[in-house]
Order: structure tokens, then C-alpha cells, then sequence
């Protein structure tokens, strides 16, 4: 058992907020309960994973995407209501990290994801240094995508560059199409992210570089298994993933 605040002040020494310019509040949303027993992660806090997380009995939630975004509407009502409501009435705390989730070096969404895929970052890139890149043994994009669906469950999108033996790959978890450019620039073979927009194809037809899209759900589930394992050690807590699955 720990407490709030402890738990509060071992998150952010790890992921440093502070440190990044985000769409969002970083580190605890929602004040509950002193007493933390059970921490229960996922990647978003849907209604669908609050009301899982407190039928397992959690005190707190460790989310990537949390509940309050930059410009959106301030009233507490529809959705909101019922997420905040259900948090309230049982007294549960809720933690969300953003960019701060993808960045970490090695509990990262994006270090988690190469670890599960055999890529180790030698150099980062991108606004915030947000994406990694790593050299790979030299394949094609046929045998990438596949171990990607394998590792991630789930087709991917898959663009072809111009044929060339893939010999770096650069990744950045979630909603990264805006970095493709910044990959190419830093000499990616192949970029993989979690979605595509129309200009991303493009590019890659005319760049040669090919592009990947993975889901930006499925890119992002395991930081905060990695973040939660940690305090788990840590701090005595006992802790769970919750995966409410999500096509996008």
C-alpha cells in the first residue's frame, strides 16, 4: 500500500511533466482516496475502462489519455458527467500522462513498442524529441507489416516506398503522421506510427520512404503497463491492465 501523493510524486520524477509543451493536463486529474491498494492502466479513460477498472476494485487509474484537453468544451455534462461521476462517487483517483508517456526512454509508449519489436533507438527526432529511430537487420515491407500485425493484433496500413531494403526504421506511437517529414529527414527507410491522414501517401510514393500505420490505440498500450509495473515494485501496489479494445 502507498498513498496518493507518494505515488503522485514517483510518477512525475519519472515522466517530468514539466518538461513538455502538451495538449493537456499532466500527472493527477481527479483527486480520490488517500490509501492506494490497486493501480489499474489502460490507454484511455473511457467510460468502458472506468467502470472495468472500478469493478477490479482500483483506487487509482493510470491512463495515457486522460479526461480534460486543450480547447475543448469546459462544461460537465453528456460524457463527461458520467466519467467524472462514476470517479467521484467512488472516490478514485486518475492519472493521465500524454507526451510525457511517449517520450520516456525506456517506460515509453515508443520504448515499449521498439522493445516488443526488437528496435533499439540510437537517436531521437521530431518536435520534443518525441520520435526514435533505430538501425534494423536489412528487410522488406511486407515482412515489417507482418510483424507488426503479429506483435500488435490488428491489420496495419501499409505504404511502399520505392522498394528499398529497409534498413532504419523510425516510429512514433499514437497520432504521429505529422512527423513522416522529420523521419525521412533523419534518413527513416520505413516510418511507423498509429495513423495515416491523405498527405502521408503522398509522400511516401514521393519521398520513397515507405509509411506504416498501426492504430494509434494499439501503439500505445504499453507504457502504461511498464509505468504501473514499476510503482507496483516500487511502492507495494498491486496493479492490472484493462484493454478496452479500439479499431482506431
Amino acid at each position: 500500500m502507498t498513498d496518493r501523493a507518494t505515488l503522485e510524486l514517483r510518477l512525475n520524477e519519472w515522466l517530468e511533466p514539466a518538461r513538455f509543451k502538451d495538449y493537456g493536463p499532466n500527472g493527477l486529474q481527479v483527486e480520490g482516496r488517500s490509501e492506494v491498494r490497486h493501480l489499474v492502466c489502460g490507454v484511455t479513460a473511457s467510460l468502458a475502462f472506468i467502470d472495468a477498472a472500478l469493478a477490479a476494485g482500483a483506487d487509482a487509474l493510470l491512463v495515457h489519455h486522460g479526461l480534460f484537453w486543450r480547447g475543448q468544451d469546459g462544461r460537465v455534462t453528456g460524457w463527461m458527467k458520467q466519467r467524472l461521476a462514476r470517479l467521484l462517487v467512488a472516490d478514485v483517483n486518475l492519472f493521465a500522462y500524454h507526451l510525457p508517456l511517449d517520450a520516456h526512454p525506456a517506460l515509453g509508449n515508443n520504448a515499449q513498442l521498439g522493445a516488443r519489436l526488437g528496435w533499439t533507438a540510437d537517436c531521437r527526432f521530431g518536435e520534443q524529441d518525441l520520435g526514435f529511430s533505430a538501425p534494423v537487420e536489412a528487410t522488406d515491407l511486407a515482412t515489417l507489416s507482418e510483424a507488426l500485425r503479429s506483435r500488435l493484433g490488428r491489420p496495419v496500413t501499409a505504404v511502399p516506398g520505392d522498394g528499398r531494403p529497409l534498413r532504419r526504421v523510425a516510429w512514433c506511437s499514437g497520432g504521429a503522421q505529422g512527423y513522416f517529414e522529420a523521419a525521412i529527414a533523419a534518413g527513416a527507410d520505413v516510418f511507423v506510427t498509429g495513423e495515416i491522414s491523405e498527405p502521408q501517401a503522398h509522400y511516401a510514393r514521393e519521398t520513397g520512404v515507405a509509411y506504416v500505420a498501426a492504430g494509434h490505440h494499439a501503439t500505445e498500450r504499453y507504457g502504461v503497463q511498464a509505468v504501473a509495473g514499476r510503482a507496483a515494485e516500487e511502492l507495494g501496489l498491486s496493479w492490472q491492465f484493462i484493454d478496452v479494445d479500439n479499431p482506431a
